[in-house]
């Protein structure tokens, strides 16, 4: 079982950056996928990055590819995502989920979720 939480979200200006952190816990982080998904307002959750166990294998979204770097430091049982050049269509609330032993873009796959932190992109 893992238990994630996110923090770092805010808002930011076009353009600007940020870096949200999802700091987990429980037996089963060293051996699972953490993805990161995003939700706006009346849209469905979408795929935005994720990183296996090993830190080796990281997938993309197209739209965020060259400005969104995911990583992950398993002594601190923690995932990050730095996120720059954001746009105000980004704006959402961004979770960071756990899956075992899977690596999949599919938000329904994932079997651990944190509560989310939002990202909000104006001037």
């Amino acid at each position: 079982q893992v238990q994630l939480v996110e923090s770092g979200g805010g808002v930011v200006q076009p353009g600007g950056s940020l870096k949200l952190s999802c700091v987990a816990s429980g037996p089963a982080f060293n051996t699972s996928t953490i993805g990161w998904f995003r939700q706006a307002p009346e849209k469905e959750r979408g795929f935005v990055a994720l990183i296996g166990w090993t830190g080796r294998t990281t997938y993309y979204q197209d739209s965020v590819k060259g400005r969104f770097i995911v990583s992950r430091e398993n002594a601190k049982n923690t995932v990050y995502l730095q996120m720059h050049s954001l746009k105000p269509e980004e704006t959402a609330v961004y979770y960071c989920a756990a899956v075992e032993n899977s690596i999949s873009t599919n938000w329904r796959v994932y079997e651990y979720w944190g509560q989310g932190t939002r990202v909000t992109v104006s001037s």
